[in-house]
């Protein structure tokens, strides 16, 4: 495959343990709120707008970390830093289900932000940069191949957990995941060194010029920054609160999770079409067709009604516009602005992201409090459209 040469210094081995990672990092960090925190507020006596603070906390704290984190990558490589990261993840998971107090939930909840910035997405393309260099693209669209289908297994494995074991014990578990396979992946099989892997040369293919690399300041980094920040906002709430509104718009509790877990397939098999093309659409077209498609989706919803059909087809055409936009997350940065630093760039890009990606799901649990789901429904629409705009006034440097 090109350029993913099977080295003894393991880029390709990168490759394979990022894609395991992945998967079991989001299925535990990030997923499991939309199905423990009306648990959670049921059994401290909190309401769901108090549970969900925590989370929100740490994706804030996420986002004040990640420049952090990836710089760190960039200068030493990814094995210790999301080893740590995942290490302290399973701290922050072992004291949400044995905090007695507010503030140590609010703890808990704040280690898992610091985890979200060392083990996730952006951390694990940072790695996969500095590994391969400018031929980062397919290595990246491989591991959100494992990523996309986080969804498809968390919601199931949690509803699993919580109903055979409550959700105190399915935060054990994940805790576990954490300690026994994620860190020690992170920690001996990612390279320790970067290992730039170019694609090798077509036999008479024209040599392509150079990309044009701009500076990431000004115009083009804000609006590149506020698009990903707006698609952040509406993927944590729709995340978060999804289930929950599909099913007081009437779907039973397992249809629901059915609904959320078509997310994962869609996902990858928009991924997989970027992946079979050799990514030769630029990222930003990938960033404006995926915006646009998602969009589409949340018109739909908030317009046709929450039948089974409807909500089946909302997840399909969501989860194939998340799909190819979070290629283009780690992929527009660098097409854009370069390989050479790419991790503080990432980390300055994400900033804005995770904090409004906190924000998310307090604000829309205040809105469904207070309003309705419909109104949540518009926000994201607004937010969806504000993301379209970003992209569709960002010019291209190639």
């Amino acid at each position: 495959m090109a350029g993913l040469q099977v080295l003894s210094s393991g880029p390709s081995r990168a490759v394979v343990v990022l894609s395991i990672t992945q998967v079991l990092g989001w299925g535990v960090l990030f997923y499991p709120p939309a199905l423990t925190m009306t648990h959670i507020a049921a059994a401290h006596g909190w309401s769901l707008a108090q549970a969900l603070a925590g989370f929100s906390i740490a994706l804030g704290v996420s986002g004040l970390c990640a420049p952090l984190a990836c710089g760190l990558i960039d200068r030493h490589g990814g094995n210790l830093v999301m080893a740590f990261g995942a290490l302290i993840g399973a701290l922050g998971l072992l004291i949400l289900p044995l905090a007695d107090r507010y503030w140590l939930y609010v703890l808990g909840w704040m280690l898992l932000g610091v985890a979200m910035a060392s083990i996730l997405y952006d951390p694990a393309f940072t790695t996969l940069t500095r590994i391969f260099g400018t031929a980062s693209r397919r290595p990246i669209t491989l591991v959100t191949f494992a990523g996309g289908l986080a969804s498809t297994v968390a919601w199931p494995v949690t509803h699993l957990l919580i109903e055979h074991g409550g959700w105190r014990s399915a935060y054990f578990v994940f805790a576990g995941v954490l300690v026994f396979i994620v860190a020690p992946l992170h920690a001996f099989a990612l390279p320790r060194h970067a290992v730039h892997v170019p694609p090798p040369p077509v036999a008479g293919a024209p040599i392509a010029a150079p990309a044009k690399i701009i500076p990431p300041s000004g115009w083009p980094f804000i609006l590149m920054a506020t698009g990903f920040a707006a698609h952040a906002f509406v993927l944590s709430g729709t995340s978060t609160h999804l289930l929950a509104i599909l099913q007081r718009g009437g779907l039973d509790a397992g249809t629901a999770v059915f609904i959320g877990a078509l997310f994962g397939p869609a996902q990858v098999l928009t991924r997989f079409a970027d992946f079979m093309t050799g990514g030769r659409l630029h990222p930003l077209w990938v960033a404006r067709v995926s915006m646009a498609l998602m969009a589409c989706a949340f018109i739909l919803l908030a317009t046709a009604g929450f039948s089974i059909g409807i909500a089946a087809l909302f997840a399909l055409m969501y989860g194939a516009a998340n799909g190819v936009v979070t290629i283009a997350r780690g992929a527009l940065p660098l097409a854009m602005f370069g390989a050479v630093g790419y991790g503080r760039v990432v980390g300055r890009i994400s900033r804005p992201a995770q904090i409004l990606q906190a924000l998310a799901p307090f604000a829309l649990a205040f809105v469904i409090e207070r309003w309705s789901d419909q109104g949540a429904l518009e926000i994201s629409i607004a937010g969806i459209l504000l993301a379209l705009a970003c992209f569709a006034a960002l010019r291209r440097s190639t």
